[in-house]
């Protein structure tokens, strides 16, 4: 909207910023087109697109030293004159580094190839729009998960991850996830997250939002707002085994029940000598479901954040951890940031509270290359689940294993191959057989897998050893027929 209101006034010059974030592959090499058709209009392009300032640039300003330098020609024909620019066309990080902390531990979850976070059969339909944004769509994230979302503008990939992330209930469909995980999430206009701080540094923006223990966004999501039908359900009454009708007050905390949870409920008119412990199943059962979920939420982001030093020298240094200058963080505000600041504030914020799985709506939005390639390290390096919507086939091939193609609100989930910027190819299921998952059995004990290879060729004996307390036991053989092999 914004592109076609600058070509509309008939302008002499235009000045475009970043031109092609959020634009979809179509879409940049249309404006490409456009561009370079109008040969009557000045345009002067800030952009961190290789590609885009190749096809369309005839002239380079080049910042060097606080001065500006001339170069005639694209960026090709730059780089030929300034070799030492040749970073302009790889993502390779020299100076930047960028780390996620490490995301902890969850219950019950030893692998981490494990679902952890699952949508079944969801659809959306806002109502001013005439189709439903997503159809159907079944996904599921593991702590090994790296997934890109791709596909046009407007084909339903950030609905999807609204979804996932809790920012919208489906109107059909179930989103499931694990009680303690926590998901960070850089919106696709992640600077809406600032808007109301531009007055704070960027460390004065991280203790006011998580200095309560957790974090205080997370009461903005649709499934931590009660509906009417649901504010409804909490005046029902439980009626125990004796027949006592209790009316629930709200969740004291929680506790371990086997493989789940209990939850202590505050009793309306009762004092809380008469709270009682009621299995998370019970509950989700009478349809305190959304009642459960919110605070699964709180003491998850509890579990994450509680902990932390909200110290200025804390705080800045994990803002250095992302990319962004200490000096800036601890003494500029925000309003006068960059659009790169900017997103390393909301990308330190968001993973403040040590997330399980990070969600980047769109990253390479005003990241410069160098910050992109340092992205890309940590993702790579990082412990926990990681999915991303871009429209950058260049960053998506060095970060993910997975692709999740949208196409008018249908889910495509597929391999990593890129076709014209969609994704096609088998669905990953599996990891290769270098990434086994780990497995243990009833009790815990680690189950050990190993082949090995006999003197015939392309035969292979499967030994299972069950490794307790130290010692190993050959419990399983299978494979070869007997008397074909040796095991020592």
């Amino acid at each position: 909207l914004e592109l076609a209101r600058a070509m509309l006034i008939g302008a002499d010059i235009l000045l475009l910023d970043e031109p092609t974030n959020h634009l979809d592959v179509q879409s940049v090499k249309w404006l490409e087109n456009y561009l370079v058709s109008n040969t009557n209009v000045t345009v002067l392009i800030v952009s961190h697109d290789s590609s885009f300032l190749d096809n369309v640039c005839t002239e380079i300003i080049h910042y060097e030293h606080k001065k500006l330098k001339y170069y005639h020609g694209n960026l090709s024909a730059f780089v030929k004159t300034r070799p030492e620019a040749k970073s302009y066309y790889s993502l390779a990080a020299t100076t930047v580094k960028f780390t996620f902390p490490p995301p902890g531990s969850l219950m019950g979850v030893r692998s981490n190839t494990r679902t952890i976070l699952k949508a079944s059969h969801v659809s959306v339909h806002y109502p001013s729009m005439p189709r439903p944004s997503l159809v159907d769509a079944s996904v599921s994230v593991s702590l090994s998960s790296r997934v890109g979302v791709i596909g046009p503008n407007g084909a339903g990939k950030s609905t999807l991850i609204k979804v996932l992330t809790g920012e919208i209930v489906p109107n059909e469909g179930k989103v499931e996830k694990h009680p303690n995980l926590r998901v960070a999430m850089m919106a696709q206009h992640a600077f809406h997250h600032l808007e109301q701080h531009l007055e704070k540094t960027a460390c004065q923006y991280i203790r006011w939002r998580y200095q309560d223990g957790h974090d205080r966004e997370i009461t903005e999501k649709a499934t931590r707002k009660m509906s009417a039908e649901e504010t409804d359900q909490m005046k029902v009454p439980i009626v125990s085994q004796t027949g006592e009708k209790r009316v629930i007050e709200y969740i004291v905390g929680r506790s371990k029940l086997k493989k789940s949870y209990q939850y202590e409920i505050k009793w309306v008119g009762l004092e809380h000598r008469y709270n009682t412990w009621i299995p998370r199943e019970r509950l989700l059962e009478l349809g305190f479901s959304k009642l459960v979920q919110k605070f699964d939420d709180f003491d998850a982001s509890r579990e994450g954040a509680g902990s932390r030093d909200l110290s200025q020298k804390a705080i800045r240094s994990e803002l250095e951890a992302v990319g962004l200058n200490g000096e800036i963080a601890e003494n500029n505000a925000m309003g006068g940031y960059s659009g790169g600041q900017k997103v390393k504030v909301v990308l330190g914020a968001a993973t403040w509270r040590m997330p399980h799985i990070i969600v980047l709506d769109e990253p390479t939005n005003f990241l410069d290359r160098e910050s992109l390639a340092a992205l890309i390290a940590a993702i790579q390096s990082f412990e926990g689940g990681v999915a991303i919507i871009t429209h950058s086939q260049e960053f998506s091939e060095g970060t993910c294993k997975e692709i999740w193609r949208m196409q008018d609100g249908t889910l495509h989930a597929s391999g990593h191959n890129w076709v014209e910027g969609q994704g096609s190819g088998e669905r990953i299921d599996k990891k290769k057989n270098d990434e086994e998952e780990v497995k243990f059995d009833a009790l815990g004990n680690k189950i050990v897998e190993e082949k090995k290879k006999t003197s015939q060729a392309n035969s292979y004996v499967h030994i299972r050893i069950q490794q307790r307390n130290g010692r190993k036991t050959l419990t399983t053989l299978q494979g070869l027929p007997k008397g074909m092999c040796t095991v020592d």
